[in-house]
């Protein structure tokens, strides 16, 4: 049995992995009528395979809101059924394909992923979901499959992005080792992904730019504008200044913030100023400089400035 229900709106978390996207995702997804996902796009290895927690912290396969998904999405999750998205994923959803996403198996793929957003918005009795799977091409792939999608591109200094990169990191699901990469392949990764996210606009998607530091500068101010621009409820009770009180959620896969529940002080991290080796500053630095200077960073000091901070992207239009 599949659900039939009116497919949701989907607000798409998009950028490079450790930039703040599972925070934004926490913040947002305590507004009423929106449900937090996660990275859908890990949910069938992580989730329906490998039987990773839910952020709830149970089992996905003890997960009451995953199981319910699951049945009215594709009358229950399967081992065949997340091999074969899988196997779709690998021959549809690669960066390479950008801006030509055309694959005769799009259609099936993007398929897979409006049934997960339609059951978990009715399971939810929500109106909107958010999926903070950040990868450019997927968001292409929803794009392109007709999904009613509105990009958030999440961007934060690439020299942060690097130290956090490069620090080691445990997985709460296991205790394994976060992926490590270093100063070279994050600026190529950061810029690539970034890169597609800023033509995606181009394109017409409907797409707002958020940065790390403005967030953490001014949360209640960042969420009331992106808020107004997603079409949102722009009253968010958890949040006290500085400091958010956040309810379980029940995302897939991500960050390992994405388990915390109760108070949490929003802080910037700014350790990289200090933790990241020089010669690898002016590496990143050098390697990303255009588009730091795109998104308002200085590439001889610390990110700053407001150039387009939180400011809406539509086809064709400049951000100024």
């Amino acid at each position: 049995m599949t659900d039939r229900s009116p497919a949701p709106g989907v607000i798409f978390l998009g950028g490079l992995g450790r930039s703040g996207t599972t925070l934004l995702e926490r913040l947002l997804g305590e507004s009423p009528g929106v449900t937090a996902l996660g990275e859908v796009a890990h949910l069938w290895a992580r989730g329906v395979l490998a039987g990773e927690p839910c952020g709830c912290g149970a089992g996905f396969a003890a997960c009451d809101f995953w199981r319910r998904v699951g049945e009215r999405a594709f009358g229950g999750w399967s081992p065949m059924l997340a091999e074969r998205v899988l196997g779709l994923r690998d021959r549809v959803d690669r960066t390479r394909r950008i801006p030509r996403m055309g694959h005769r198996d799009l259609d099936e793929y993007v398929r897979a992923y409006r049934r997960v957003y339609t059951a978990a918005a009715s399971v939810a009795g929500s109106r909107l979901v958010i999926d903070s799977s950040k990868h450019a091409s997927l968001a292409w792939c929803l794009a392109a499959g007709g999904v009613d999608v509105h990009v958030v591109q999440v961007v934060r200094d690439p020299r942060a992005v690097a130290h956090s990169w490069r620090r080691g990191v445990e997985r709460p699901e296991d205790g394994r080792p976060m992926t490590r990469w270093g100063p070279i392949r994050t600026s190529l990764h950061w810029t690539a992904q970034n890169l597609a996210l800023d033509l995606l606009a181009r394109r017409g998607v409907p797409l707002t730019r958020v940065r790390y530091e403005d967030l953490l500068a001014d949360p209640r101010a960042t969420l009331t504008g992106l808020a107004s621009r997603l079409g949102l409820d722009p009253v968010f009770p958890h949040l006290d200044g500085s400091l958010a009180t956040l309810g379980p959620a029940h995302t897939a896969s991500g960050n390992p913030m994405r388990f915390t529940i109760g108070p949490v002080r929003l802080i910037r991290d700014d350790a990289w100023n200090t933790g990241l080796p020089r010669r690898h500053r002016a590496l990143v630095a050098a390697l990303t400089k255009p588009l730091m200077r795109r998104y308002g960073y200085r590439p001889g000091g610390a990110g700053s400035g407001d150039l387009n901070g939180g400011v809406p992207m539509r086809g064709g239009e400049e951000a100024a």
